[in-house]
């Protein structure tokens, strides 16, 4: 009887465990929400005044200059721009435009003949979308010429001779005017847009590196383990960046006030693909420490200073390409990690361990070319940092082009 109810609170305490578990959990998810969601507002903070004071002019510039007494068209127009994608703005006011203006012709075309009404609305939506396709039309154009379609047939209803242009000049109004935002009076910072879209994925790579670093010290195979799961999250935050380079260009192309800022950002550019790289190759390093681990091969305390010191030098390598620097000292302590990866394998290491030493030195040769390095010259450094003989090893300018 007493065996059977320490069972039952046995299992209780196991049920009670499992819940508390479970509630601070959701706790946790909800507290990093909420900073998420308060970190999202102050990311896209001036996007929104941007957007606001788009709105604003374009309204002033039709109504109040050119004299047109409902320029709808304009503040969407202007917000429609300021919407689309960093990077698709110039392209996304040409489309945007074209929308418009098929819309508008469409539109009043089947107006004209059927009329307004519910029904009406569905056939003209309908015919726009398709007409647009037919047109060759992109997503954008269709999008537009279809709701440009609905406002004409939702708006008040002008007389049959009145004409339509206002309307496609609104259009042009409109996102002459969100360019004009972006472009001088609020633009963005070009590298404070790639440097924050690089954030997540350099900061990643650098943390799970020190956790696999952390993981070969205390020979814990099942911590590198998790390294490894949240080291594939880095993938999905390079498409990001990407996408936050392109924006970055076109802002420092349209923005005057941002032309200082494209010889920094072209390095970031060129940097961005060896980024990529040190990520695959890290990937590879931390799999075969989770395999060393797992076998019980020795494990040179050197090996774990080896990956330890690459993740200071991806730290270093974000740090100076945001500030616009020159990155000498994410050369100076990559190369040291290699350096400590040649004592590893001196000291003796297994198979896998071997492989961990060699994706050091790959990955320490794809942090050299993101520093602005020639294959060549980071390939001579590694080899140099690496061999005993070569005595202190020092971080090389890049080759004048």
């Amino acid at each position: 009887m007493e065996s059977a109810r320490n069972k039952v609170r046995s299992a209780a305490d196991l049920d009670s465990e499992r819940v508390n578990h479970v509630v601070s959990e959701l706790s946790e998810r909800s507290k990093t929400t909420v900073h998420d969601r308060v970190q999202a507002v102050r990311a896209n903070f001036v996007l929104a005044l941007q957007a606001g004071v788009a709105a604003l002019l374009a309204w002033f510039v039709s109504h109040d200059i050119l004299g047109n007494p409902d320029p709808v068209f304009a503040p969407i127009s202007a917000v429609g721009t300021l919407a689309s994608s960093l990077g698709q703005r110039l392209r996304r006011t040409i489309e945007l435009i074209l929308g418009v203006a098929v819309g508008i012709g469409i539109g009043d075309l089947l107006v004209i003949l059927v009329g307004h009404g519910a029904w009406q609305l569905g056939v003209i939506v309908t015919l726009s979308i398709i007409v647009t396709i037919f047109l060759g039309g992109s997503v954008a154009v269709v999008t537009q010429a279809a709701a440009t379609a609905v406002l004409l047939v939702a708006l008040p209803p002008k007389p049959m001779m009145d004409p339509e242009f206002p309307r496609v000049i609104d259009a042009l109004i409109g996102g002459g005017v969100g360019l004009a935002v972006v472009a001088l009076l609020l633009p963005l910072n070009p590298l404070r847009i790639v440097d924050r879209a690089a954030r997540p994925a350099l900061e990643t790579l650098a943390e799970q590196l020190t956790v696999t670093a952390d993981a070969l010290a205390e020979h814990d195979p099942h911590r590198a383990s998790t390294a490894l799961e949240r080291l594939r999250r880095v993938e999905e935050y390079m498409d990001g960046l990407q996408d936050a380079l392109e924006g970055g260009r076109e802002t420092a192309t349209l923005a005057p006030a941002r032309w200082n800022r494209r010889r920094a950002l072209t390095r970031y550019a060129e940097s961005a693909e060896y980024i990529n790289h040190a990520v695959h190759n890290s990937g590879v390093l931390v799999r075969r420490a989770v395999t060393a681990l797992e076998d019980d091969e020795p494990i040179p305390a050197a090996m774990a200073s080896a990956v330890r010191q690459l993740a200071d030098a991806v730290r270093l390598l974000h740090q100076e390409l945001g500030a616009g620097l020159e990155p000498e000292a994410a050369r100076e302590r990559v190369l040291r990690a290699v350096t400590a990866a040649g004592r590893a394998y001196n000291e003796g290491v297994g198979f896998s361990g071997s492989v961990v030493i060699a994706q050091v030195r790959t990955t320490a040769s794809d942090v050299l070319r993101a520093t602005g390095l020639e294959r060549t010259e980071a390939n001579r450094l590694v080899r140099r940092a690496v061999s005993p003989q070569a005595g202190p090893t020092h971080a090389a300018r890049p080759a004048a082009h």
